[in-house]
């Protein structure tokens, strides 16, 4: 495991901003992030907070390697498609380039928020994130890409603390993106699976506060342990180690 160059691609599964509100206790995003994300400590071990990760991050693995953390909280795959990667900027056949990608909830959210029929927009965002996929891979062919399934905080009940006004949220319709996520892993050249959304399973709305890996005042947000927990499948699906 080598790498010469780190790309986050996505929304705030990856960033910063809510694990940073947890550890500061803020209701909202300030304008300095600490480095306490997912694709942060992917990169870089916060060995004080995280001893257990002492000497398992890139930084280490990988020293010298570059870091580049493109994703936004709030993203959706347009957004990474249209505006990420140009920010990325580079067709490449350097094989030591890692990309980390987080996509695909907010676009779910969003429909679901704007009263859209599910059925129609899910087929929508399949394919939008298909081609996303396609373009990375035809841009960096040589890039390892890992694919990360999108969590689900309700832990399969449907039902979100303080938002139960909304009734039960339609889980099928994350469960179908997931499902294409896991089948484009297998079927990508270069890409493997981070299953996150098997990973956080009980650690949602069923489970003691102290076990839960999402931020209190925003449960669809990953917490600092739940950043932690994100870079622990990316770093075990590219590692090998379990």
């Amino acid at each position: 495991m080598s790498f010469s160059l780190y790309v986050a691609l996505g929304d705030s599964m990856s960033t910063d901003h809510y694990p940073t509100c947890d550890v500061r206790g803020l209701d909202g995003p300030p304008a300095r992030l600490d480095p306490l994300g997912a694709a942060a400590l992917l990169h870089s071990n916060d060995d004080r907070r995280w001893p257990e990760f002492r000497g398992r991050d890139l930084e280490q693995v990988s020293p010298g390697m570059k870091f580049l953390n493109l994703a936004e909280d709030g993203a959706m795959i347009d957004d990474v498609t249209t505006e990420e990667l140009a920010r990325l900027g580079r067709d490449s056949s350097d094989p030591g380039i890692l990309i980390t990608l987080t996509a695909g909830g907010n676009d779910l959210l969003d429909a679901l928020a704007a009263g859209r029929p599910l059925d129609r927009e899910l087929r929508l965002i399949e394919r939008r994130y298909s081609d996303l996929v396609a373009t990375v891979c035809e841009e960096l062919p040589a890039a390892t890409i890992l694919l990360t399934t999108v969590y689900d905080p309700t832990d399969g009940t449907g039902v979100l603390p303080g938002m139960e006004r909304l009734g039960r949220l339609p889980l099928e319709h994350l469960d179908r993106f997931n499902a294409r996520v896991r089948s484009l892993a297998n079927e990508a050249e270069g890409a493997l699976l981070a299953d996150v959304h098997e990973h956080f399973l009980g650690h949602g709305a069923g489970a003691p506060e102290k076990e839960r890996w999402y931020w209190s005042r925003n449960p669809i947000e990953p917490n600092a342990r739940g950043a932690s927990e994100i870079r622990r499948v990316w770093y075990q699906a590219v590692s090998g180690e379990r």
